[in-house]
């Protein structure tokens, strides 16, 4: 087993601002044109308020995040230190694999590949290890976003806050413009997930690769239908 990366009490300057970057909506990798299937629930009312909103973020952050995307993150991020490149292009085909609809697969893909090319760019990581990157085709955002973590050297449980942060945010982002919401409405959003995103990360990384689980039905099938959906704001 791998062991998962290490994990930090306090945090310099220069990784704080690094996580800052790659959690930020204006990374140019294109989050903002998902949803993940929240536009296909609000389509099956599922989402309708504030409220309804609330919850089905909160579901998708403690109910599928924190059980397969956020651990299976943590591992890779300790195969990129470890620059074991049989693993990661394995665990990546997995997980990429493992993406219940043509539309999941192509937004993780899509955004993966648009990360992977910003960290060639900016030669973030050492030629091997970039090497190893660009050899990877397709690859998953979050084998892309531990690449970058792993370059700037940041530690596990901050890693896995920043990226849940930047999902709990997306998501977010997402429910304002389409059920639409205001912005008081999405900044309690996310407020009132601060607690939920600290322990699906302490979930996560206490989770080996073998527990890790992407099951979630409900979501597969509502992705599916947004493929059809007559009227739609965003890719997923």
């Amino acid at each position: 087993m791998v062991p998962v990366a290490r994990t930090a009490t306090a945090m310099t300057t220069t990784e704080l601002v690094a996580l800052l970057h790659l959690a930020s909506p204006a990374l140019p990798i294109g989050a903002f044109s998902y949803s993940q299937g929240l536009e296909a629930a609000l389509d099956a009312n599922l989402i309708h308020d504030a409220d309804t909103a609330r919850d089905w973020i909160a579901s998708g952050l403690t109910d599928v995040l924190a059980h397969g995307e956020l651990p299976f993150l943590a591992h890779q991020l300790a195969r990129w230190h470890a620059h074991d490149a049989p693993a990661l292009v394995a665990e990546n085909a997995w997980f990429i694999a493992s993406r219940e609809s043509a539309e999941l697969r192509r937004e993780t893909e899509q955004m993966g590949w648009s990360l992977g090319q910003l960290c060639a760019s900016l030669e973030w990581g050492d030629a091997a290890r970039r090497a190893t990157l660009a050899a990877m085709t397709p690859i998953a955002l979050p084998t892309a976003f531990a690449y970058a973590a792993a370059a700037h050297d940041a530690s596990a449980d901050a890693v896995l806050a920043a990226y849940a942060f930047g999902w709990v945010e997306n998501q977010t982002s997402a429910a304002l413009k389409a059920v639409p919401l205001g912005q008081l409405a999405g900044q309690r959003i996310i407020v009132a997930l601060r607690g939920a995103i600290d322990a699906a990360v302490r979930r996560a990384l206490a989770t080996p690769p073998d527990a890790i689980n992407t099951f979630a039905p409900q979501l597969g099938i509502l992705s599916a239908r947004h493929e059809t959906q007559y009227s739609r704001l965003f890719r997923s």
